[in-house]
């Protein structure tokens, strides 16, 4: 069950009323939750307009890195968390930014860890960014963790913004080539039917074809624009349970090319965050439970699922993700060598790095083939057109010859 948002009214020991909203799946957790807090619900109610949309809206992700990056300097200056939310709540101009940081700052003063006053803004902070907060809490390395974990969305901001730059010229010239084939279709094509009407003459199945399209075009072309909206809605239904997902992921692993590239991005990420936490020292099973959270495909995290059993059983980490077979055949063979030498943490750096650099050079390449691919395919399409009504309008004067 997904977790929902709450709002709530509850009372402290000395009467204060407290507001606010907590995600939780049900009303009795959320009970429990101000329970465990020495709060005494008062009124309990589903949250329409959610917090939670305000900062999906304004906050970005820029903003959460800017966050992290000052939370990481004041906390490495060993200023108490409290009082470092307070400085950052000062120096920090954006509204909706600022108000996340008091709300988290409120948190903290009553009491609660900073991870758990995070989780209560999942639209804001990932799972991984939670949970490598809750290691560094529990573990007293906070300080240690901040860093890498800066680091470590800085350079998947990079890579992500890398990504949309390459693809920002072969979008505009889809747009472009599909909207100049439409145009094509609905004020050029038609001008053919009247020509073949005059002639009288029967009309070849293609160009019949193509004046079909574009009468379809004419009546009913303003359909397409659901179809983004579509779209959409078939996704999130393929991901609306954890057995669609599984199916889904499964699936667009095996997709030519880019089952390659989202399985080295996915393996690059488990490598940066596992080589984090096993290099600010926090012990293999739990860094391995924390890195799992951060897998975006379903399957693979199953599989660190798995991994992570058999690593309790007594099994060495290399050897388990040998026998599991769906990662890289690179990964586990290093994670060996970095197992008999003593340097795991710095052996998973090395591999997220490389397969950082692979997934940026498939990129490139997939991104420098999309674009001779799309000129070509749509000025075939363009040709195609232009040949077909030609070819009927030349078969009709051969018929009247």
């Amino acid at each position: 069950m997904a977790a929902s948002q709450f709002s709530y009214q509850a009372c402290d020991v000395q009467g204060k009323m407290h507001n606010g909203q907590l995600g939780a799946e049900s009303e009795q957790e959320v009970v429990a939750m101000l329970q465990a807090r020495n709060l005494v619900p008062v009124k309990i109610a589903l949250a329409t307009t959610t917090q939670e949309g305000f900062h999906r809206q304004k906050v970005s992700t820029g903003d959460v890195i800017d966050f992290t990056t000052g939370l990481c300097t004041l906390v490495e200056a060993h200023v108490p968390l409290d009082k470092a939310l307070g400085l950052l709540e000062g120096i920090t101009e954006k509204p909706a930014t600022r108000s996340l940081i008091v709300e988290l700052r409120r948190e903290v003063k009553e009491g609660r860890t900073l991870a758990d006053a995070l989780q209560d803004h999942p639209t804001v902070f990932s799972r991984m960014y939670i949970n490598m907060v809750h290691a560094g809490e529990e573990g007293g390395i906070l300080d240690k963790l901040l860093p890498r974990l800066a680091k470590f969305m800085e350079e998947a901001d990079e890579a992500r913004r890398t990504v949309i730059s390459a693809l920002i010229y072969p979008m505009i010239l889809l747009v472009v080539g599909v909207l100049s084939v439409v145009a094509l279709l609905v004020f050029v094509v038609p001008q053919f039917a009247s020509l073949f009407e005059d002639m009288g003459a029967a009309i070849p199945p293609s160009a019949a074809l193509l004046l079909s399209l574009s009468s379809w075009l004419q009546s009913y072309g303003w359909t397409l624009m659901f179809l983004p909206f579509l779209l959409g809605y078939l996704w999130r239904e393929m991901s609306a349970t954890d057995e669609r997902r599984l199916k889904r992921d499964a699936f667009l692993l095996k997709v030519p090319l880019l089952g390659s590239l989202m399985l080295e991005a996915e393996t690059s990420r488990f490598c940066r965050t596992l080589g984090s936490l096993l290099g600010a020292g926090i012990p293999l099973l739990k860094a391995l439970h924390i890195a799992r959270g951060v897998m975006e495909n379903k399957l693979l995290a199953n599989d660190l699922e798995e991994v992570e059993e058999t690593v309790r059983s007594g099994v060495s980490l290399g050897k388990a993700l040998a026998n599991n077979g769906h990662f890289p055949i690179l990964l586990p063979q290093l994670i060996v060598v970095g197992e008999e030498s003593g340097r795991t943490g710095l052996i998973l750096d090395k591999l997220a790095e490389s397969f950082d650099e692979q997934v940026r050079q498939r990129t490139r390449r997939m991104v420098a083939l999309v674009e001779p691919l799309l000129i070509l395919g749509l000025g075939g399409v363009v040709g195609a057109v232009v040949i077909i009504m030609l070819s009927a309008i030349f078969s009709l004067n051969d018929v009247r010859m």
